[in-house]
């Protein structure tokens, strides 16, 4: 063979060599990262789910008693739901979160509702690491075939789901990693994000999604229809853990009013308290009833009506990051939650306030009648007389 055909020869098994190498990087790839991404939020076999028809979540009319804080002082009377925590997509009794269960509250003032969930677990905390802190999230129902299994249910792929190709699969979702999240602080929708009309939340990872499947997962305003100036991030929520320490102060002014006050956190002071310390987390949420969401991507909340929830919740176990679908739910299917009209007790109370005011203000015209009278009865009688001089006569 001449040395030219030689070189050819070799160059030839050269480029086939680098043509397989290429092949398997290719397929090495899609191992790791296409079966990722694929499998995220598949299920170990066929899915079965067995709910409770009488579980729920009820919110009441509360005006005036909530302070969005993460502390779960303001809900202390309020009635909550408990649920066991299971894996989403395994939802078996055995493989429950160990360290118990989660309590769901809510409660309206007529025009914001508000969610606190508590959930028992050692303190964990990285700042900076998302997935090596707990982490929450609230998913409704919007569209009318939207399931809470597969995030809405719509079979389209990334690259064919659409807002008209997946009409009425439509789900809301609140995530709030606190990675970033100063306990205490207040989170969410806020000027920057919202300017540029997303449900972004750069801060602190309070963040308004809708989503047609846990694949087509997209923030308030983007998405593969285009990005939309009008939306925005319409939550705000905070966060706490019972193994803090930080000083509050009771303090009385005239005798009748009381003032807390603390001094609250500041990023300096993390991890805010040892890891693996016992206690339970707060999660603290609000967001308006109704949003002036155009786009079909926020549940409208209606006063006397049932809305479809679920609750999620991430918990870096042994200290490992969690996972995107490693997480727990309340539920394997959409649990009712019932928002009252708040009617009847608001009625009774506007009857109550009123009859209190017209009584208070007749008895302030009795009391100064009264006053009045008694003032005139006083002088009467105790206002010197004027008595007629008589001149002593020359008699004596």
């Amino acid at each position: 063979m001449s040395r030219f055909a030689y070189r050819l020869k070799s160059q030839a098994e050269a480029k086939r060599v680098n043509q397989s190498m290429l092949q398997l990087l290719i397929v090495a790839w899609l191992l790791i990262f296409g079966t990722e991404t694929v499998l995220s939020h598949q299920e170990s076999g066929e899915w079965s789910c067995e709910s409770d028809s009488g579980i729920q979540v009820l919110a009441d009319f509360r005006p005036g008693l909530i302070t969005l804080d993460g502390r779960n002082d303001d809900w202390k009377d309020i009635d909550g739901s408990e649920f066991p925590l299971r894996p989403a997509l395994d939802p078996d009794a055995d493989h429950e979160y160990p360290a118990g269960q989660m309590t769901v509250k809510a409660l309206h003032d007529g025009r914001d509702v508000y969610f606190m969930l508590e959930i028992d677990g050692n303190y964990a905390y990285d700042k900076g690491e998302n997935k090596k802190c707990p982490s929450v999230a609230l998913m409704f129902q919007i569209g009318d075939q939207a399931t809470y299994h597969d995030m809405g249910g719509c079979k389209e792929g990334t690259d064919s789901c659409t807002s008209k190709a997946c009409k009425g699969f439509e789900v809301d979702i609140m995530h709030f990693s606190i990675g970033n999240a100063i306990p205490g602080r207040l989170y969410g929708g806020n000027p920057v994000d919202n300017g540029e009309g997303n449900g972004g939340d750069r801060f602190g990872h309070l963040v308004d999604i809708y989503a047609w499947n846990p694949h087509c997962r997209y923030l308030d305003g983007l998405g593969p229809s285009g990005n939309d100036s009008s939306a925005q991030n319409d939550w705000h929520g905070a966060w706490w853990h019972s193994s803090f320490t930080t000083q509050s102060a009771l303090g009385n002014s005239f005798g009748y009013l009381s003032l807390k006050f603390s001094t609250g956190y500041v990023a300096e002071d993390s991890p805010y308290t040892p890891n693996g310390q016992k206690g339970t987390y707060y999660f603290e949420f609000s967001r308006p009833l109704r949003t002036m969401d155009r786009l079909q991507q926020d549940v409208q909340f209606t006063l006397g009506s049932t809305a479809k929830m679920s609750v999620a919740f991430w918990y870096p176990m042994d200290s490992k990051p969690w996972h995107g679908s490693g997480h727990y739910t309340i539920n394997c299917d959409w649990i009712p939650l019932d928002i009252s009209s708040g009617s009847s007790s608001g009625l009774t109370a506007s009857t109550v306030k009123g009859s209190s005011d017209g009584t208070s203000i007749s008895a302030i015209v009795i009391s100064m009648i009264s006053l009045v009278v008694s003032g005139f009865i006083a002088y009467k009688l105790f206002s010197p007389k004027n008595v007629a001089f008589t001149p002593m006569g020359n008699d004596l």
